[in-house]
């Protein structure tokens, strides 16, 4: 299990840094994180995923380009900086998802004709600076990847989650299911 000095870092940059404004939404990274997390464990997926829909945008809060990198016309890769920043200390079940979850949204925009339609206006700018929607063969390189089904789930509650105002459990009560996944070991 991580030292116990790492994981505060980590749970205090969400309490801290977390009530900055999420991208172009109505609602903080932290109002963010907690409704996907709360979609998550409202339909039951696994303590894994929960912890992963609160942590998969983390690498928001730890780059240096600032909030507003997307309206500059600058991809700021967060799904590979978060991967980065939690990989030491979660397991492939809590990373992978968040480190495919903007290939997720590319792929669901190159198989459903409908999805593009369902994104925030932010989330179709940004995912032209990701690379647009996939290509048929980079769609089936994708699904093929472990995790990525589960990326795919953390991608669909990540696009509900831009809830202005919505009242969901705080913070503490998803940190308590990410240190149940690293209790458990999960891999």
């Amino acid at each position: 299990m991580p030292d116990s000095q790492a994981l505060n870092a980590i749970v205090d940059l969400l309490r801290h840094e977390g009530h900055a404004q999420y991208g172009g939404e109505a609602v903080t990274q932290l109002e963010h994180a907690c409704q996907c997390a709360d979609l998550a464990q409202q339909q039951g997926a696994s303590p894994s995923l929960i912890t992963a829909c609160l942590l998969h945008d983390i690498g928001h809060l730890v780059h240096d380009l600032g909030e507003t990198a997307a309206v500059a016309g600058i991809d700021d890769r967060h799904e590979c900086l978060a991967d980065h920043y939690l990989r030491p200390y979660f397991p492939a079940a809590v990373t992978e998802p968040i480190r495919l979850h903007v290939a997720a949204k590319r792929y669901l925009c190159a198989t459903d004709s409908t999805y593009w339609h369902q994104l925030s206006a932010n989330s179709q700018h940004t995912l032209q600076l990701q690379g647009g929607a996939f290509s048929p063969q980079a769609a089936a390189t994708f699904i093929a990847q472990p995790y990525a089904w589960e990326a795919l789930q953390l991608r669909r509650w990540d696009d509900q989650a831009k809830v202005p105002n919505l009242v969901t459990p705080p913070l503490a009560t998803f940190w308590q299911v990410a240190l149940t996944v690293l209790g458990d070991g999960v891999a």
